[in-house]
């Protein structure tokens, strides 16, 4: 395995656990983090001091506050910032990138506005040169069991060039990461997954039971694939790990901020209240306004998504959320029925 000089963008969970993988690995590897005195306190304690508190990382692990010092050497740029601050730290990085690194996009969204999938994103945000360097890393993976080297399996989308270039930097000590060229299914399913785990949260909160969950996660693959496959993904990617595998996850564990958002709707409580709490992005209150325009703008049903837009933008109870789903028209399971 050849070693790399490799950059994370981002210094939240997600980002850290990718890093310490990334490290253990052998790769010299950096993160970016704005706030310089987090870097200080991991650089010298081997810890991140506000996300994954407590968990050691690797001591070759090292973080900086700059920018230009952490991508001008890099081999490999992993940009795993929220969705909505992507495009400008790739447009502020770009100048100080070499030629010749390789991109690889564990940001999880679509953008607000342009209704872009990240991966459309950093098309936009890097030089051409860079156009075919991009591939997207994404799947079931909570980063504190990451952080903690259990097995995890990932899938890394893109041309043959960069998905296998990310895909061999992450791979190996438990950590699996297989390639599909299929980067619109992956980045959709990796990204609409946020909003069902919303749904099925707050179906919990609301104490519907284990069928009722079923139902949302299965419901929720249907419109998610029916949304993948008009944008022009293939079917099969929904099956695999950044479309059933991280659903699953993301709908049935209290790991999953965006599931702990609709568990806490659910039960009564407030938006505001619930991210204030958070202390971290929950991408699937972003997604659930995106994903129900760039819906509209495609022409495709998706009924859970609409849903979930209207608890969190319009005021509707989750109650009456809820109702509208149960009592919507019988129709076949599947669309070509």
């Amino acid at each position: 395995m050849t070693t790399l000089n490799a950059t994370i963008l981002g210094g939240g969970s997600w980002g850290t656990a990718l890093a310490a993988q990334l490290a253990r690995q052998g790769h010299a590897t950096v993160i970016w983090d704005r706030h310089p005195d987090r870097c200080a306190f991991l650089n010298e304690h081997h810890q991140n001091p506000r996300y994954l508190k407590g968990e050691p990382l690797p001591p070759t692990l090292r973080a900086t506050p700059s920018l230009e010092e952490a991508v001008q050497h890099a081999d490999l740029i992993v940009p795993v910032v929220p969705s909505h601050a992507l495009r400008e730290v790739l447009q502020r990085a770009a100048p100080f990138v070499r030629s010749d690194a390789t991109f690889s996009c564990a940001t999880k969204g679509i953008e607000e506005g342009s209704l872009d999938t990240m991966y459309t994103v950093m098309q936009a945000a890097l030089p051409d040169a860079f156009a075919d360097r991009i591939a997207m890393l994404y799947g079931p993976s909570f980063a504190l069991e990451v952080t903690r080297g259990l097995p995890t399996a990932i899938v890394c989308a893109g041309p043959d060039g960069p998905a296998h270039a990310a895909a061999d930097a992450f791979h190996g000590g438990g950590f699996r990461v297989y390639h599909t060229d299929d980067v619109v299914g992956v980045c959709i399913g990796g990204s609409l997954k946020n909003v069902m785990a919303i749904a099925c949260g707050v179906s919990d909160g609301l104490g519907l039971g284990n069928n009722a969950r079923a139902g949302i996660i299965t419901r929720g693959l249907a419109e998610i694939t029916r949304l993948a496959t008009a944008m022009g993904a293939h079917p099969l990617t929904m099956m695999g790990l950044a479309g059933m595998g991280d659903l699953v996850l993301t709908c049935s564990s209290d790991l999953s901020r965006n599931r702990r958002v609709g568990l806490a709707l659910g039960q009564g409580r407030t938006l505001d209240d619930i991210l204030g709490e958070l202390g971290e992005v929950a991408e699937g209150v972003i997604t659930a306004k995106t994903a129900w325009e760039l819906s509209a703008r495609v022409g495709v049903e998706m009924p859970i998504t609409e849903q979930i837009f209207a608890l969190l933008y319009q005021d509707k109870s989750a109650t009456n959320a809820i109702r509208d789903l149960l009592g919507r028209e019988r129709r076949p399971e599947r669309d070509d029925a």
